[in-house]
């Protein structure tokens, strides 16, 4: 396996080499050697497909002894306490910590109308047109909108429309946001196994994206037309928070929710003819070369007349 995951940093143009938070497991679970088949063959899917496994993880990440892992981790990371809305002190819990809200300074957000941002921070990939990121991991493994979905009339709206897919990292700030303003609807839970989102496992399993828990919510926009929002549940996220209040009018950059511990993902679907992302995204992307961004960050402009 190849065991680097290179990343752009948007702001300094530079590449670098992802340090990947519980490397060794994601690894020796998703990797190629004989005990690498046997533990994805008999022991990955009772950790994956019952949730027993990721329920019990994140109660300990909530418990008052997961308190100490907090500074060690953010030493390790390098992560700007100047960033935290409350200080590293205040957290009881390394949950308290891993859901920190953020001083609003922190991430500014484009504020043209015409303008969407980036709803999370993270690792991006962008498809201008769905239909070309089949197979996008790995030539032979599909991802289907209609997987994704579940819903066959809805996949043939969004076949040739954009996609973004953002995985977020345990390092990072793990409350997703609305990319543009909207009247967001009920969400849909779809059930499913917890996988890791780790582009080890994705380049072994490309499906994980469509088949892991997933929450599915629509966006109406006057700008943008109609979004499909969907937060993909991965090992060890005990859960995907809501926060927002359905029918509501929000401004983009509001809060729309949170993930609790682990790694996870995040897919938006637009319209076709409906967005045109920036070009330095597309660029990354065409190379399979995910962009570390930050929310509130320019993801790019409407087309709609």
């Amino acid at each position: 396996m190849n065991n680097k995951i290179v990343v752009l940093d948007r702001i300094s143009k530079k590449k670098f080499v992802e340090e990947v938070y519980g490397g060794k497991f994601i690894e020796a679970f998703y990797g190629n050697g004989p005990l690498s088949s046997f533990l994805n063959r008999f022991v990955l899917p009772f950790l994956a497909e019952l949730p027993f496994f990721s329920r019990c993880y994140g109660f300990l990440q909530k418990t008052s002894l997961s308190k100490a892992k907090v500074k060690p981790f953010i030493q390790k990371y390098g992560l700007d306490e100047k960033e935290f809305l409350l200080p590293a002190a205040s957290f009881a819990s390394f949950n308290d910590f891993f859901i920190r809200r953020l001083k609003t300074e922190a991430r500014p957000v484009a504020y043209a109308e015409d303008v969407a941002v980036l709803p999370a921070d993270g690792r991006y990939l962008l498809y201008p047109n769905v239909k070309q990121a089949d197979g996008f991991v790995v030539k032979g493994k599909k991802f289907t909108l209609e997987e994704l979905l579940q819903d066959k009339d809805l996949a043939g709206k969004y076949s040739e429309g954009a996609m973004l897919i953002a995985r977020l990292c345990p390092t990072d700030y793990h409350r997703f946001h609305f990319p543009v303003a909207c009247v967001p609807s009920e969400t849909l839970e779809l059930k499913g196994p917890l996988h890791s989102v780790n582009p080890f496992a994705l380049r072994k399993r490309i499906e994980i994206l469509s088949h892991n828990k997933r929450a599915i919510t629509f966006l109406e926009s006057s700008r943008f037309g109609k979004l499909i929002f969907i937060e993909v549940g991965a090992t060890c996220v005990g859960s995907i928070h809501q926060t927002f209040n359905p029918g509501a009018l929000y401004e983009k950059g509001a809060e729309k929710g949170y993930f609790s511990f682990g790694g996870s993902s995040l897919i938006v679907l637009f319209e076709p003819g409906s967005i045109a992302f920036d070009p330095d995204l597309v660029e990354a992307s065409e190379e399979k070369l995910e962009v570390l961004g930050l929310m509130g960050q320019s993801l790019g402009k409407s087309i709609r007349s």
